[in-house]
């Protein structure tokens, strides 16, 4: 589940985006996201395996600051990460399948396609939870099999001859640069953290989540270089940044002409349509969790049904939003920048709260939380250099959600809310 929900849109998004920003160090950016996300991964393993439950991500951080400003807020960013990487699914969906159609159809119609894709993904959540993971199954099975066969074909066809030269790397990228692609390529596999809310449902969890994160995060990095090596032999940099946003199909062209570029995009259109179905009921059932502890409102504005159905509306709205409001780059970014910050919460609340309980070594949480810092920070200089709106757009939405938190959680206390005498030796000053 945590390799097909990682082999989503994020390879075929990202890699266009990446090389932008790494030049011909792209599939080296790809390995070292991986490598950081392995080492971002022992918080979440050292956790879970200690507390299994289907909490995920806000079980940690109430474990490690109890029911307070940063949990909520952390909590509410990763949704709020998922939920930015869904309209990146749906926008990756119009992309790709317009170019079915490259010729004769507007560029425009790819924020109607994407709104499009969440809104059928909305109304399968509504039908039923059930059809979810046979579809997640079948297509995790799908999406890995017809990348590696797109990566053999294109690299077949090739003759093994890269277009795209690692070293000395065309491009030329600085170092800040580089950063800054991995800092983006760390979304192709936070992914992982899923895996962290099958705790409860998991055998011998105190072994096997650490497996299961392990092995899918290096079976994703293993076809992510596939693909890297085979976009390098298809396509010169300047070819692979101009089709960025479809850089897949676009590499698929030169080895197999049409029937290549149709193959890819119908890859694409299996990869988004599940992972977004996936995400959807994922957030819907994170939000519905963090309304039943306390740390959001909740206001059912008149609908049917139980809250989660509720949440399901406010997830698919959202999203819906954001893919017909911002471009690929733009999106990716905020979900990067959101994300990052999250995972720093997660790191420090470990070293803070959770070491001796959990036997986490402080030296890897170090390492982990100065890795993510200075990929958060390479990545918001280059894009503020690039796309100052968005940047400023990330930094005040993250501003926001702490204080909205601040002030949702101290209003209720006033109002006296009695969850809180459990969480009584963790203060919002705490941290």
């Amino acid at each position: 589940m945590g390799t097909g929900v990682m082999i989503g849109a994020g390879i075929f998004a990202l890699t266009g985006q990446v090389a932008e920003l790494a030049g011909g160090l792209f599939p080296a950016a790809f390995i070292a996201a991986a490598a950081i996300s392995g080492l971002s991964a022992y918080s979440y393993i050292k956790v879970s395996s200690a507390h299994p439950s289907s909490g995920g991500i806000a079980m940690i951080l109430e474990k490690a600051y109890g029911r307070s400003t940063i949990t909520g807020a952390a909590s509410l960013l990763m949704a709020l990460s998922m939920v930015i990487n869904e309209s990146l699914v749906a926008r990756t969906f119009g992309a790709y399948t317009l170019r079915l159609f490259p010729d004769s159809v507007d560029q425009r119609w790819i924020p109607g396609l994407a709104v499009g894709l969440i809104v059928v993904a909305f109304l399968v959540n509504i039908a039923g939870n059930r059809v979810i993971g046979t579809i997640s199954k079948l297509s995790a099975v799908l999406k890995i099999g017809g990348l590696l066969v797109f990566a053999g074909i294109a690299v077949a066809a090739s003759g093994i001859e890269l277009q795209i030269q690692p070293i000395p790397p065309t491009g030329d990228p600085s170092p800040a640069r580089f950063v800054g692609a991995v800092a983006l390529a760390i979304l192709a596999f936070k992914g992982f953290t899923t895996i962290t809310n099958s705790g409860a449902e998991v055998t011998h969890p105190e072994k096997n989540i650490g497996r299961a994160i392990m092995l899918s995060l290096g079976t994703c990095l293993v076809v992510y270089l596939a693909v890297c090596f085979a976009v390098a032999s298809s396509l010169t940099l300047e070819e692979l940044i101009t089709a960025k946003d479809y850089s897949l199909a676009e590499a698929a062209r030169p080895a197999i002409g049409g029937h290549g570029t149709t193959f890819t995009v119908a890859i694409a259109i299996i990869a988004t349509g599940s992972g977004l179905l996936a995400s959807i009921f994922a957030v819907s059932r994170m939000l519905a969790m963090l309304t039943d502890m306390k740390l959001i409102p909740h206001s059912h504005f008149g609908m049917p049904g139980d809250i989660q159905k509720h949440t399901l509306v406010y997830t698919v709205v959202v999203a819906a939003t954001l893919a017909a409001l911002f471009d690929l780059s733009r999106i990716a970014s905020m979900g990067a920048i959101f994300y990052l910050v999250m995972d720093i919460a997660i790191h420090w609340g470990v070293l803070r709260h959770l070491k001796e309980e959990v036997d986490a070594n402080a030296g890897v949480l170090i390492a982990a939380i100065v890795l993510d810092a200075v990929a958060l920070v390479a990545f918001i200089a280059i894009k503020g250099r690039v796309d100052p709106l968005i940047v400023g757009v990330s930094l005040g939405g993250i501003g926001l959600v702490f204080g909205f938190e601040y002030v949702f959680l101290r209003r209720t206390r006033r109002d006296g809310d009695p969850s809180d005498a459990m969480h009584a030796h963790h203060d919002d000053g705490d941290d």
